[in-house]
């Protein structure tokens, strides 16, 4: 095939492939994914445009008759039969091939439960956004929140880990997935959401031989959300989105901590809002990481703020734990918060720099005994 997808890699895939059956080589070639016998097809193209018809006529409900009717002036005006109509999407890791509408209708149709809450020019605006996050536990939750309300036109993901069962007490996935990459996980149950959308991989995560591309390649990112574990990236990452003028995000899974560094507004702001300073100047900080990491560390998490239990769990490092606690309740918000927030910074929004607190602990009062 063009697309160069093998039987025996189906498990090494992490992109759809889209077939039109008004293209000759297609169509040859979705025959012959068929014909292998290894391939299930599955065909809800009618359910779909029905609910297109419906949608676009919403003052009253439709007779079957008059969506018949509908239907055969879509085929008319498409130029295509009402076989050829849709696009054929095959999912290797699946072993799956399924039939949707076009990519305008798709699109259309799939975000028509935005409406109001995302107007039209602003959900036409954000499909010119390039996004990229870096760290996959909380990221996922971010990216997938990011995909639902298709908040981007390119979303690039950095992680160079594989799941791990103790992962998925906050990674939503099935433990088929265990061993797999992070970011394979990630791209493929976006390309089940929305196979138009493009995801862009960094499977090695961020490195001083990527870091310039996963920023600039093909464009200028214009948000970053940064998740990951490791404390030079979490500098360098800021150091560079500082230098381009990249506003960045973080969620930290504790007391529903968002923090917000609008570089692209303020290009001379302190990264991390000055809590490095008495580290020297920001040029200076990644040379003093290893004789200071762990105090460093707890200043970018001001300790004081953390909620008792994650406290008291850092004095459970190296004894009884690896790393420290997160729930899937906690990512999850996290997930919802930085999309939240992503949204209305990429749509120029007021969205000031600072660390804002959802603490669930705190609206409905908990006090331990």
């Amino acid at each position: 095939m063009e697309n160069s997808i093998k039987i025996n890699e189906f498990n090494q895939a992490y992109k759809p492939v889209l077939f039109s059956l008004g293209n000759k080589k297609d169509k040859k070639d979705l025959k012959q994914l068929k014909e292998t016998g290894k391939v299930m097809f599955f065909d809800s193209f009618d359910l779909q445009l029905s609910e297109l018809i419906k949608t676009q006529n919403p003052k009253r409900k439709l007779s079957q008759e008059e969506l018949v009717e509908k239907k055969i002036e879509y085929y008319s005006n498409s130029g295509m039969s009402e076989s050829e109509n849709g696009i054929w999407v095959y999912y290797p890791w699946r072993n799956t091939v399924v039939r949707i509408l076009e990519e305008r209708d798709f699109v259309k149709l799939r975000t028509i439960r935005n409406r109001y809450k995302i107007t039209d020019e602003e959900q036409e605006l954000l499909q010119n956004k390039i996004i990229g996050i870096i760290g996959l536990s909380v990221g996922q939750s971010v990216a997938i929140s990011l995909a639902m309300e298709r908040c981007f036109g390119e979303l690039r993901i950095a992680d160079f880990d594989t799941l791990d069962l103790s992962n998925m007490n906050r990674i939503r996935t099935g433990v088929y997935n265990i061993g797999l990459k992070k970011s394979w996980i990630v791209a493929r149950e976006i390309a089940e959401i929305d196979p138009y959308l493009k995801v862009t991989l960094y499977n090695e995560g961020i490195i001083e031989d990527n870091i310039n591309d996963f920023f600039n390649l093909n464009g200028k990112m214009d948000l970053l959300i940064e998740e990951c574990d490791s404390l030079p990236i979490k500098i360098l990452s800021r150091i560079k989105a500082k230098a381009l003028k990249i506003p960045v995000m973080m969620d930290t899974s504790d007391r529903g901590m968002i923090d917000i560094e609008r570089f692209d507004q303020e290009p001379e702001r302190l990264i991390f809002h000055g809590l490095l300073t008495e580290y020297g100047p920001e040029g200076e900080i990644m040379t003093k990481l290893q004789e200071h990491a762990k105090d460093i560390m707890m200043s970018l998490l001001q300790f004081d703020n953390l909620s008792p239990r994650v406290k008291f769990s850092f004095s459970e490092l190296g004894k009884t734990i690896t790393s420290w606690p997160q729930l899937a309740s906690s990512v999850f918000l996290g997930g919802a918060a930085c999309c939240h927030y992503a949204r209305l910074l990429l749509l120029n929004h007021k969205v000031d720099s600072g660390r804002f607190y959802v603490d669930l602990d705190k609206i409905i009062d908990f006090n331990e005994s």
